[in-house]
């Protein structure tokens, strides 16, 4: 049973597939993007061993009202939006259930965007390969909508990566991905917490903190 000491080191061990996964180095370097908040951790250390430029794409998971850990969907900046009807048919939910979530997670991915960004512009992906790094798919719901925003944004190639998966996740983001880099697919997958031993929760401040240090670390690479 393979187990990350924590998305640092899940990260690390995690580079070199995606470096075989994009194969021998062109003359621009890919685009690492981090989904927040759990994916940072694990992006910056793809991004440090591919001497690529990291930011983060802010996607919202859409759980069912009263177990929010279960995805109907997910939608990303841009205005991305995917729905599992299967998980709406099971959970009963109504339009108005439906629209009252995607109101609020809305929101947050705004706030998100705001104290995350600032200022910054976000980064052009047209004609780039794009790296996409979760901390692991549990639905792939929140992957795919990524995905899919970078197609609506022109990326050239997008690859989704992330440590460790369920079968079912891998195949649903496989379905619009150039490719899916998940090292470690465990047939009993449970939770993507399951396969670390450290799996704190990531704060606004770490993630902040991630991105200021990348920033600066482009400017003197510049």
């Amino acid at each position: 049973m393979d187990v990350y000491a924590d998305r640092a080191d899940a990260g690390r061990r995690l580079a070199p597939w995606v470096a075989r996964a994009l194969g021998p180095p062109g003359d621009d370097p890919p685009l690492v993007l981090a989904l927040p908040r759990g994916g940072v951790p694990v992006a910056v250390e793809v991004a440090a061993a591919l001497d690529a430029p990291f930011d983060v794409l802010l996607v919202r998971k859409l759980g069912v009202p009263g177990h929010a850990e279960l995805a109907f969907g997910a939608i990303a900046t841009g205005g991305a939006r995917i729905l599992n009807p299967d998980v709406i048919a099971t959970a009963h939910l109504s339009d108005r259930a439906i629209e009252a979530v995607v109101a609020t997670e809305t929101a947050e991915l705004v706030r998100r965007e705001r104290c995350y960004r600032g200022d910054r512009p976000v980064p052009p992906v047209a004609g780039r390969t794009v790296v996409v790094v979760d901390d692991g798919l549990a639905t792939g719901a929140t992957m795919r909508a990524a995905v899919l925003a970078l197609r609506d944004r022109a990326a050239a190639r997008v690859i989704a990566a992330a440590p460790v998966g369920s079968v079912e996740a891998r195949a649903l983001v496989a379905l619009d991905a150039d490719a899916v880099v998940c090292p470690y697919v465990p047939h009993r997958f449970r939770a993507v917490g399951a396969w670390y031993l450290d799996f704190g929760a990531v704060d606004d401040a770490t993630v902040t903190d991630l991105l200021e240090h990348a920033a600066g670390s482009a400017i003197r690479r510049g």
